[in-house]
């Protein structure tokens, strides 16, 4: 029911910021809670951030919190990540998802193809 498409990745210096997007397609998508998750290499997937369907609770890990924005925008079915002072660990895919308001992966039911943020130190 909801396809995932994920932009705003890149190549940035410690200290910068990027906005990653999270275009989703049907109407249905404001029946999910939103996630993102970050995966490095030889890392296992790691929670970063979700937002329920009305836009009204966020959960952050810890690693993020302060630095980072999750939000939505459910009238263009978009979820956002600000992200602030990026660091060097900071550096990996990042995966948009659609389901259950947790930190945990198998909770979401569609996923994204993932965009690539690397931060140099």
């Amino acid at each position: 029911q909801v396809q995932l498409v994920e932009s705003g990745g890149g190549l940035v210096q410690a200290g910068d910021s990027l906005r990653l997007s999270c275009a989703a397609s049907g109407r249905t998508f404001s029946n999910y809670a939103g996630g993102w998750f970050r995966q490095a290499p030889g890392k296992e997937r790691e929670f970063v951030a979700a937002i329920a369907r009305s836009g009204g609770s966020t959960y952050y890990a810890d690693s993020v919190k302060g630095r980072f924005t999750i939000s939505r925008d459910n009238a263009k079915y978009t979820v956002f990540l600000q992200m602030n002072s990026l660091k060097p660990e900071d550096t990996a895919v990042y995966y948009c998802a659609a389901g259950s308001f947790t930190g945990i992966a198998r909770d979401y039911n569609y996923w994204g193809q993932g965009t690539q943020v690397t931060v140099s130190s």
